[in-house]
């Protein structure tokens, strides 16, 4: 295990002299700590005192308290600072001019899950936008991508699937952290604003998460652990159906199901339970909240056997398409709304086109649909190794 120093640590060690003087605002959560578990607000508030004007929550919540999508958090006082903290997942998730009035530089420390879906990093990107509008500086505190900085999977959005699941014509698993997400957005898509990026020192791409040495804290409810970011890129997939995808269990993501799936006929559909780098486990459960709840499910738990070779998109695409196939007449893909769109499919906004839903209903060969990716993960690998800051 590598010793990792997440932009925090850094930031905290030599503070650049722009920041001296300048009142400071932080974008955060409960992940927003060092390695000694203490909140980058208190080490900012010590560091800089009186300099903290504002603080800014993400999706989930100031203290990462809220389970789902479209479940709103208030701005209110921390007690810890007396600070204001102003929602960006209330009544509005763009910041306003009155939100960045209190301050002169925004500091963002978030850890992200490496996936295309993950709000946070367009909470982020809507506050570079706002930096830009009112005169502001964007300072981003990196932190590593959970699942690596080598893989990059899946279809790239397609632009008529533009919602706050995503804003970019990005993969799935995109193989950034959100320093070079953030270098990426300001400058390929020329959001143009004053933008610094404070690198971790020590990280690698071929990394992910168990390599760093660095406190896993559940950056959302729904990842509790390393390896819940790991099948997450797939399993994300499920939210646009009638499938738990393992809300309301100790193991979300990990484990999925439904009272009408049958283990064996999955399997015997499969060909077999074992992907590259993973075996589906057949598992029952009850839900304690959302999909089923209450209900017994049967279904699998996702145990990667070997994270490097482990394809979460591809995988949760087949068994999908299993599902679908073998319980047609059970089978449901949810209707809107999903993350604020309220007319399109949720899965296609999840998959970011719809030609991934086509493929699952007409049981294409989800190998050939892989390859058609290719071409688009190419053109997308081009343009962000300029953004890279860290070497394999």
């Amino acid at each position: 295990m590598a010793t990792v120093f997440s932009g925090l640590e850094n930031f905290i060690k030599s503070p650049p002299s722009y920041i001296q003087g300048k009142r400071l605002g932080l974008l955060c959560n409960p992940a927003s700590v060092n390695r000694n578990f203490v909140h980058a607000r208190q080490l900012i508030n010590e560091k800089f005192p009186g300099k903290l004007s504002a603080l800014y929550s993400p999706q989930h919540g100031f203290f990462s308290e809220k389970q789902d999508n479209m479940i709103e958090s208030e701005n209110i006082i921390d007690n810890t600072t007396g600070v204001q903290v102003f929602s960006l997942y209330g009544k509005t998730r763009i910041p306003s001019k009155e939100m960045f009035e209190p301050i002169d530089i925004l500091l963002i420390d978030l850890q992200d899950a490496g996936t295309r879906v993950y709000t946070f990093i367009y909470t982020m990107s809507y506050c570079l936008e706002a930096a830009k509008k009112f005169g502001k500086k964007v300072v981003i505190l990196d932190r590593p991508n959970p699942i690596g900085g080598v893989a990059v999977e899946g279809n790239c959005l397609s632009l008529e699937y533009i919602s706050f699941v995503g804003r970019y014509p990005i993969p799935m698993r995109h193989g950034l952290t959100i320093g070079e997400l953030a270098l990426l957005f300001n400058k390929h898509y020329a959001i143009d604003c004053d933008l610094e990026v404070i690198p971790m020192k020590g990280w690698r791409r071929k990394m992910f998460f168990s390599d760093t040495s660095l406190p896993w804290i559940p950056p959302s409810p729904n990842l509790p652990t390393p390896v819940s970011a790991i099948v997450y890129p797939g399993q994300v997939i499920l939210e646009g159906t009638n499938i738990s995808e393992g809300r309301g269990t100790t193991q979300p993501f990990e484990i999925f199901g439904a009272p009408f799936i049958e283990c064996d006929k999955i399997i015997s559909f499969l060909g077999t339970n074992k992907f590259s780098g993973a075996i589906l486990r057949p598992i029952a459960f009850e839900p304690t909240s959302n999909k089923w709840q209450g209900e017994l499910c049967r279904g699998f738990q996702i145990h990667v056997t070997d994270q490097d070779k482990y394809k979460p998109y591809y995988s949760t695409v087949k068994i999908l398409q299993a599902v679908f196939q073998c319980y047609s007449n059970h089978f449901a893909w949810k209707l809107p709304p999903y993350e604020y769109e309220f007319e399109k499919y949720p899965v296609d906004l999840i998959t970011g086109n719809a030609a991934i839903r086509a493929a699952i209903e007409n049981n294409d060969d989800i190998e050939e649909i892989e390859k058609s990716w290719r071409d688009e993960i190419e053109q997308f690998l081009d343009i962000s190794r300029k953004y890279h800051i860290y070497s394999l």
